[in-house]
């Protein structure tokens, strides 16, 4: 009896410690088979990071200028502004005075001149290439004075023996000086150029110093910037700055004012001629760049 009483009990112990595995066998069955759903659910893994510019727009038609920074807009106001105070000053002091203050600060010529081929980048024509064209089409033998010659264009795009004048030389072919006072000898050259250069005060003494150099019969060529011959812009009388080179010397030979931002002005000097004395010169006004 005590037998089946051990019996029935043992038998009784393994249905419950069966149904306890049983149960965490359960268990670890729906827990694997969750882990399983989870892991087939779960989404796809994001695609890589795209990379600036993978997909931009190829370059040529269609695409857009990059747009300048505001350090370089900031930089090209501030060399705007240093190449408005130089103008203003070449306009406003004696040819001395320009020669005197680059001379001390030869940098601050190089920032004009980059000012200035800016300004000049907008003009439909350069006088200095018609200037350019009129002396190759004339005698290569004849000596040339560019006052006020800048990166000496003149010079560089032509056959003849030029003297490269201004205020500054970085070149050893230009001589730097007032064009009131150069180093070239009397009677001694063709043809004198000023080309957008009678800017000081004190212009005359200028055109008296080319008067001086050239041989008689010698060429003087004026391109000057249309609004300082125009009165009605407060230029000067472009007949009465004529009438003064005249006394000086010299006969009008032809004026070109077709061009809408110049006035190209050819005279001859005369064989011989009494120079007046006192000449009554018209007031150039200053060419002044107004702030944009």
């Amino acid at each position: 009896m005590e037998h089946l009483q051990e019996a029935a009990a043992a038998a009784a112990g393994g249905r419950k410690r069966r149904r306890r595995g049983g149960g965490r066998n359960r268990r670890k069955h729906q827990a694997s088979s969750s882990s399983g759903a989870a892991a087939s659910a779960s989404p796809p893994s994001p695609p890589a990071k795209r990379q600036r510019g993978d997909d931009a727009a190829p370059k040529g038609r269609g695409s857009k200028p990059k747009p300048a920074s505001l350090l370089d807009k900031m930089r090209a106001r501030l060399s705007g502004g240093h190449f408005r105070m130089l103008n203003e000053k070449l306009y406003t002091c004696s040819g001395q005075d320009a020669f005197d203050y680059f001379t001390n600060e030869p940098d601050l010529f190089d920032v004009y001149h980059a000012g200035y081929r800016e300004q000049m980048s907008h003009w439909p024509e350069q006088p200095v290439n018609v200037i350019i064209n009129w002396l190759k089409s004339h005698s290569a033998s004849w000596t040339v004075a560019d006052f006020g010659c800048g990166n000496a264009a003149v010079s560089k795009n032509v056959k003849n023996k030029v003297f490269s004048i201004d205020l500054v030389s970085e070149d050893p072919s230009v001589i730097a000086c007032d064009m009131a006072h150069t180093p070239l000898e009397s009677s001694s050259v063709d043809v004198a150029i000023f080309c957008l250069s009678l800017m000081g005060t004190n212009y005359p003494s200028y055109i008296e110093e080319a008067n001086r150099v050239l041989k008689p019969s010698g060429w003087l060529l004026i391109a000057e910037v249309r609004s300082r011959l125009d009165p009605n812009t407060a230029g000067a009388d472009p007949d009465k700055f004529c009438e003064a080179i005249s006394k000086l010397g010299f006969s009008l030979v032809s004026k070109d004012a077709k061009n809408k931002m110049f006035i190209l002005f050819h005279f001859r000097k005369k064989e011989k001629s009494k120079v007046v004395k006192n000449i009554d010169w018209p007031q150039l006004k200053p060419c002044l760049y107004k702030r944009r």
